[in-house]
């Protein structure tokens, strides 16, 4: 079982901070919202978020979205052999049933996100609760944690694909934010930290290139 772990994710409701800024008062109207429950998006709330710490790792759903699509769309995961957890900057854990899929629709997924922060429901199908990276990681009992990232010493995927499926109950992380590294807290709770790539990727490019090779090695 391969544990797919979206760390650190640009994924919260409005910040206290910006409650009360034109951007966030608008969206508010515009969708019939309270402005604390809704989810914090670059795109709409950009010019409130520059008064946030931290503003250029943070009100990304998007990016969130596409990589729990892509990875949640592989055939390893429809088979049983992937889990995914979304754990936000804040430490919100979203645990995501074997095969439990996204809604195909973005603006869906906001909706869902936006529900599961204020209910922190455990609906069978996705378990929310709050927990720090280092303590979800000691949950999951893992044998191996890698932590994907440019500040790591270089690795092909291949090779990768080949230690993590020589485990029982390997973690990989990728980070779920546009910008920037891991925190030192989640650093410190990895065994490793490999680069994949000279670039900066995007997650959602990283995780279907990885979970591909690890799929090749699971037939083997």
């Amino acid at each position: 079982m391969l544990n797919l772990i979206i760390a650190e994710a640009a994924l919260e409701l409005i910040p206290d901070q910006i409650i009360g800024h034109p951007s966030v008062k608008n969206d508010a109207e515009r969708t019939g919202n309270e402005p604390s429950t809704i989810i914090l998006d670059r795109s709409i709330h950009h010019s409130g978020m520059l008064k946030l710490g931290e503003d250029f790792k943070r009100g990304r759903p998007d990016l969130v979205y596409l990589t729990l699509l892509n990875a949640t769309s592989t055939p390893l995961y429809q088979d049983g052999l992937a889990k995914v957890y979304i754990h936000t900057r804040n430490d919100i854990v979203l645990e995501f049933r074997e095969q439990t899929r996204p809604p195909k629709s973005y603006s869906r997924f906001r909706d869902l996100m936006r529900k599961s922060f204020q209910e922190m429901p455990d609906s069978g199908l996705i378990k929310v609760y709050e927990l720090p990276i280092d303590s979800l990681l000691k949950n999951i009992i893992a044998d191996l944690v890698v932590g994907l990232s440019t500040q790591g010493g270089y690795s092909g995927y291949g090779e990768l694909a080949v230690e993590l499926s020589g485990k029982k109950n390997p973690a990989a992380l990728v980070g779920g934010f546009p910008r920037g590294h891991f925190t030192p807290k989640t650093t410190k709770a990895l065994d490793r930290v490999v680069r994949v790539d000279e670039r900066s990727l995007d997650a959602h490019v990283v995780v279907a290139r990885l979970i591909y090779e690890v799929e090749k090695h699971s037939r083997t």
